[in-house]
């Protein structure tokens, strides 16, 4: 299984994929909100959505997993 991290700490604005769901590399996955900007996250990898981490309004540090990945 592979993570998907958030790059800064910031809140989840949205969440745009479900558990189940195959993803592909440079898809947006969720959207963070830190100092008032909006910040997509893309999977850096494709995948099927084993878990979704974090849910909307959650407060996110860098490095905190966002959405874990299985083939």
């Amino acid at each position: 299984m592979k993570q998907l991290t958030a790059s800064m700490a910031g809140t989840v604005l949205n969440i745009a994929v479900s558990e189940g769901e195959s993803v592909s590399a440079g898809q947006t996955v969720m959207t963070l909100e830190s100092m008032k900007m909006e910040i997509p996250v893309e999977a850096e990898f494709g995948g099927k959505v084993e878990k979704v981490d974090v849910e909307v309004g959650s407060f996110v540090n860098e490095g905190d997993t966002l959405v874990t990945l299985g083939e």
